[in-house]
């Protein structure tokens, strides 16, 4: 039987080779569960981050202070054994007279983190995004995840936080800024 989607039914014989009976009644709808929640977990695919950063310039001519959202949660999968990554993202921005709604950025961050990914390439992603749809004058991107890859399998080291930076425009060569952005960041 040849197909080129992905189903329930592969999600069974899936089921049937690691061991298990996909006919018991526990398992019996996980199928068709499993088929929804990858749906769910690569919705962004689908997403463009231009549509999501709609840009709005009304009264943010004059706002030339450092912009952050602390705590955005980050929901993701390793593209390496589809294992889940979680945690939480900073973004800060320093505007040039375009603002974006702030749960834009949250939107944002998930519509990478919604694809296969590795945490450096995400938040690269969510930096450049960014960088090109709000053209600000600095962005600055910090993500902190723990990965079940390495939590559940290998070496198991439990509770283990992998971060990730990513500093483009002014806050690559200004000090000061770079400084005043990381202090920000910083979890109380």
């Amino acid at each position: 039987m040849s197909h080129d989607t992905f189903d329930e039914y592969d999600w069974k014989r899936f089921l049937k080779h690691i061991g298990e009976d996909p006919e018991r009644s526990g398992l019996h709808e996980t199928p068709a569960r499993v088929q929804k929640a990858w749906r769910h977990w690569t919705a962004g695919y689908g997403q463009d981050p231009a549509e999501v950063l709609k840009v709005f310039e009304d009264g943010a001519e004059q706002y030339n202070e450092l912009i952050v959202v602390r705590g955005i949660p980050v929901y993701s999968h390793c593209e390496h054994h589809l294992a889940p990554f979680f945690g939480k993202a900073t973004i800060g921005y320093l505007p040039n007279g375009k603002i974006v709604g702030l749960s834009k950025l949250t939107r944002l961050v998930d519509c990478f983190a919604r694809r296969l990914q590795v945490q450096e390439r995400l938040t690269t992603q969510v930096a450049e995004a960014l960088m090109t749809h709000l053209q600000p004058k600095a962005v600055g991107v910090v993500v902190s995840c723990r990965h079940m890859c390495m939590e559940s399998r290998g070496i198991r080291t439990a509770g283990e936080e992998t971060v990730t930076s990513s500093m483009l425009g002014e806050l690559q060569p200004n000090l000061a800024l770079r400084t005043e952005f990381l202090a920000l960041a910083r979890e109380k």
